[in-house]
């Protein structure tokens, strides 16, 4: 007897973060056979997608951010909307800086470029408005109003559930040990092997193990993110129900890094906070644009964006890079 052709997909994404869960949902949504491998059991911590909790906003000192996140925040309700689900909760973004801070300046002229709805306020106005943060001569504020927070272990859990309603396959425990390129490209994991039209892979810290067996390499770093929690010395005053927003610190007098916070919910009484900000890329709160443009390339399809500004050629050496 003959043996049994095994099912080819469209495509097969490798990683189950919040990356990769948003490319299998989009090309799920456009009716693509789609399996998505994990190699820990669902869920997990070891990647960046696990916690309760994201900041999401359009304050961006680049256009192409600010941009892409007007279709992110329609991504992001349409999901909610369809898993009747709450994922993101609106508390305003509070950026903080001295008011000749230029990354400040360029960030207020971005928002106003782009029609987002945000307000200036003056060194005593900031002080009225939040009477619970300390702030050094000088600061004033910049609020963006759209900014919030992003509910992320549930959104993983949501767009999850939503690719498998899709007709999407997920299999977790699933670690990828081959990739023979090819017409059709064969997987081949712990458990089986696969094949499918196109490969994507959004495997974090693990993606040069899979491409260096390849001949490739990229010129990534992985980062440890510290992220702590303050008591709040007056209870209640700094959380979401009290309207406290989320807030960054643009290189203030007090530290030379970016520290961004969110408000008091995660766990009540605690603020949340980490530094410094520029080493935490910004994948969550962009991932419905990454995985549909993902999906884009993966079918051969025009990418919605121009992508000049992420090639790979806009790193001055790649050192042991080689594509």
């Amino acid at each position: 007897m003959m043996a049994a052709q095994k099912e080819l997909y469209d495509a097969i994404v490798i990683g189950a973060g919040i990356q990769g869960c948003f490319t299998a949902y989009h090309l799920a949504k456009h009716s693509r056979r789609v399996l998505l491998l994990e190699q820990f059991f669902l869920p997990h911590s070891r990647g960046s997608s696990h916690g309760q909790s994201r900041i999401i906003r359009r304050a961006y000192p680049e256009d192409f951010y600010t941009e892409m996140m007007a279709e992110c925040y329609r991504i992001w309700a349409q999901l909610q909307h369809e898993a009747g689900t709450q994922l993101y909760r609106q508390t305003g973004l509070l950026l903080l800086g001295m008011k000749e801070n230029p990354e400040l300046k360029t960030i207020q002229a971005t928002l106003s470029r782009h029609g987002v709805e945000h307000q200036y306020l003056p060194s005593e106005e900031l002080k009225q408005r939040f009477p619970n943060i300390q702030l050094a001569r000088g600061e004033v504020g910049l609020l963006d109003k759209s900014g919030g927070v992003l509910y992320a272990d549930k959104a993983l859990r949501v767009l999850q559930d939503a690719i498998r309603q899709l007709g999407g396959i997920v299999h977790d425990g699933e670690k990828v040990m081959e990739i023979k390129p090819g017409l059709p490209i064969v997987v081949k994991t712990t458990s089986s092997s696969y094949q499918a039209r196109s490969l994507i892979i959004t495997a974090g810290p693990w993606t040069n193990r899979l491409l260096r067996p390849l001949g490739l390499e990229l010129p990534l770093q992985t980062l440890r993110i510290n992220v702590c929690y303050w008591k709040e010395k007056a209870p209640g005053s700094y959380s979401v129900s009290q309207a406290f927003p989320c807030f960054l610190g643009l290189g203030l007098s007090l530290a030379p890094h970016h520290i961004y916070g969110l408000p008091s919910r995660e766990y009540p009484g605690l603020v949340k906070g980490a530094l410094p900000l520029q080493t935490w890329g910004h994948g969550f709160k962009l991932s419905p644009i990454v995985g549909k443009i993902l999906y884009e390339l993966s079918m051969k399809l025009t990418p919605s964006y121009d992508l000049t500004p992420f090639r790979i050629s806009r790193f001055p050496s790649l050192g042991k890079a080689h594509l």
